[in-house]
């Protein structure tokens, strides 16, 4: 029995593989990777490796056994997801393996936001798969922010579309503790975890951190959708995803990612981070 991470050199994949490694024997650890000399690196300390595409179905053969629990880290390339997720759910299941465990969006089915529409394909795929799975609902990640934080010191401004709304990020570490933690422990089986930061924080409180710790003037510039998506294809990102950000900060204002059940501090045994010290790594950086 294995516990197989994909996307295992990617920053979430690479926190969860060195925190497996804390818990378990290496060669109980496989990582499905596009490029195993990205991977060289685990490879050396006795994890396996399998090289695999999400794209190529085919390469998936052999990934997974019998028994193994696995843990489906959502891919990066939106609009191609619902497909490549299939890929991986149909060779789980052929294994025939004990848990498959999702990194979905935080409200599952509730997150009314076009970001969330490959999550709800896939979770709906996982559970008419007939494997017993896990589905962890990640929240927004510190690092969305954190580290993007050149043009905010250049400017002076954190520039959103999202009002007043607040958000319960956490760092990444944090939501690779919980994905550890379901992979190593019992009982999870069937469960949905709504998992996000302690604290729900604006824009504002946000800006106000980043200018304590700076000794800079930072204020939180607030523009409409419209406005924000001209910002950011004016910095270089493709309108179609300029769009899919300018509709997550409507979500935002309308409370979708700022809800706190606790459930992630819950798992990981601890506090979940504070932005404040994701800011001040950023700023060390």
């Amino acid at each position: 029995m294995s516990i197989v991470v994909t996307g295992a050199t990617g920053h979430l994949g690479r926190l969860v593989v060195e925190g497996l490694l804390e818990k378990v024997p290496a060669d109980q650890i496989t990582a499905v990777v596009r490029d195993t000399a990205k991977a060289a690196d685990f490879a050396d300390r006795g994890v396996r490796l399998h090289e695999a595409d999400y794209n190529r179905p085919e390469t998936l053969v052999g990934a997974f056994a019998a028994g193994d629990k696995v843990l489906l880290i959502s891919g990066s390339e939106v609009g191609q997801r619902g497909p490549q997720h299939q890929a991986v759910i149909d060779a789980a299941k052929e294994a025939g393996v004990a848990l498959l465990a999702y990194t979905s969006v935080l409200g599952g089915p509730a997150a009314d936001f076009t970001l969330a529409d490959e999550h709800h394909v896939t979770e709906k795929a996982i559970t008419d798969s007939g494997l017993p799975y896990v589905l962890l609902r990640n929240g927004w990640y510190h690092e969305n922010y954190t580290e993007n934080l050149a043009p905010v010191l250049e400017h002076g401004a954190v520039v959103g579309a999202a009002g007043e709304g607040r958000v319960a990020s956490a760092s990444r570490a944090d939501y690779a503790a919980a994905a550890v933690a379901v992979l190593t422990g019992e009982g999870h089986e069937g469960r949905a975890y709504e998992l996000s930061g302690d604290t729900a924080w604006s824009f504002a409180e946000y800006a106000a951190v980043i200018a304590e710790q700076t000794g800079k003037e930072i204020v939180y510039g607030a523009v409409s959708p419209a406005e924000y998506q001209t910002i950011l294809t004016g910095a270089g990102v493709p309108e179609p995803l300029a769009v899919i950000l300018s509709d997550v900060e409507a979500a935002i204002e309308r409370g979708r990612l700022a809800a706190t059940p606790g459930e992630l501090s819950r798992l990981i045994g601890r506090p979940t981070t504070p932005i404040a010290d994701s800011v001040a790594v950023a700023l060390k950086g």
